[in-house]
């Protein structure tokens, strides 16, 4: 094995350890926007791991060509957006399910005639 070989064996089993990580921890995880919140370690660190270690290999094998870096670049980057964007989302719509305004919360007991929460 080469010294890329070893160092990209490295890398993927780095990701690998991170993904059964939070596969484990969203399993444990006590609510869905604590789930949300857990796939950062994946999305921000293990993906971008993964890609680099095939941009290493690439390079060890066929030498550097600019068009795999500018395309795993774009990949990392374009990851680090959506993944972004779409936590940030779907965190907001968690928090808007699952949070009970107390305000609102009297109100409707009132209105109701029962108890207030």
């Amino acid at each position: 094995m080469s010294v890329a070989e070893i160092f990209v064996s490295v890398l993927v089993v780095l990701a690998t350890l991170m993904v059964v990580t939070t596969a484990v921890a969203m399993w444990r995880a006590p609510d869905a926007l604590t789930r949300v919140n857990l796939m950062g370690p994946v999305v921000g660190v293990a993906f971008p791991l993964l890609v680099t270690g095939k941009l290493i290999i690439d390079w060890s094998t066929s030498g550097f060509d600019a068009n795999d870096t500018v395309r795993a670049v774009l990949s990392i980057a374009g990851v680090w957006i959506v993944g972004s964007v779409g936590s940030y989302y779907l965190g907001r719509s968690i928090y808007g399910v699952t949070v009970v305004d107390a305000i609102h919360a009297e109100e409707r007991a009132y209105q109701q005639g029962t108890e207030t929460v």
